[in-house]
């Protein structure tokens, strides 16, 4: 098994970027047979996310899939959620809470943290849990893709992940923004309701807007306030 703490890039498997799925599907179908139970999804059931719960479906049934659940987010996401599990019911979907709930949270730090300190509150709701519902694995499934922005082009499909020491598995990295509103189209798949609304990447509702252009994939997360991620895929 390759883990984090024995990482060499000489001896990395190396999949078809020119395969169907563009490497995605013979990545999965390889981590789920070197991992097994050791692999989890930590989805946010974004469009990439939709697809990813689809090709995961076919290589892994019941599949463990972690969703961050903040407590900040779009209704329509907990209805598309719903929607996920009644449409694959063996797939083992988690909301993985904070500490802290949000009375907690103001009660501690102040109210609207997202505004006065959006890294601490990406901290508390996003990274910690992220890292409590991955300390029994050995790698995690991630949708970024390398058109997504300019932190994420040298993205590769297995890469070494310094904040959680884990293995970072990124099956849909040579995807573009067509290729999975494609796929999502073919095989008529469910998806957030707010996609048609102008919202190309959906977080929290507190930090998301609808964005008007697709130059930028990230564009309408932390706006006005020069923060580009919430930290999970930053070192």
């Amino acid at each position: 098994m390759i883990k984090y703490e024995q990482w060499n890039e000489n001896s990395l498997p190396v999949f078809p970027a020119e395969s169907k799925t563009k490497g995605a599907l013979e990545t999965l179908q390889w981590a789920y047979n070197e991992y097994g139970e050791k692999l989890t999804y930590a989805c946010s059931f974004g469009i990439e996310g939709i697809v990813l719960i689809d090709l995961i479906s076919k290589v892994q049934k019941d599949a463990e899939i972690v969703f961050l659940d903040t407590g900040y987010h779009f209704k329509e996401t907990y209805e598309l959620i719903e929607e996920v599990k009644k449409k694959y019911p063996s797939l083992r979907i988690q909301l993985q809470q904070p500490e802290c709930t949000i009375e907690e949270q103001a009660a501690r730090y102040g109210e609207d943290l997202w505004k006065t300190d959006p890294n601490q509150c990406c901290n508390i709701r996003k990274i910690v849990p992220l890292a409590n519902a991955l300390a029994p694995a050995a790698a995690w499934i991630s949708g970024l893709r390398r058109e997504q922005s300019e932190t994420r082009q040298h993205t590769n499909f297995l890469n070494q992940d310094h904040k959680f020491k884990k293995v970072k598995v990124c099956p849909l990295i040579h995807w573009t923004w067509k290729d999975v509103w494609r796929y999502v189209t073919k095989h008529g798949l469910v998806y957030n309701r707010l996609h048609d609304q102008g919202y190309p990447s959906i977080g929290c509702e507190t930090c998301t807007k609808p964005a008007y252009s697709l130059e930028d994939m990230r564009a309408g997360r932390w706006s006005g306030t020069g923060k580009t991620e919430c930290g999970l895929h930053t070192s």
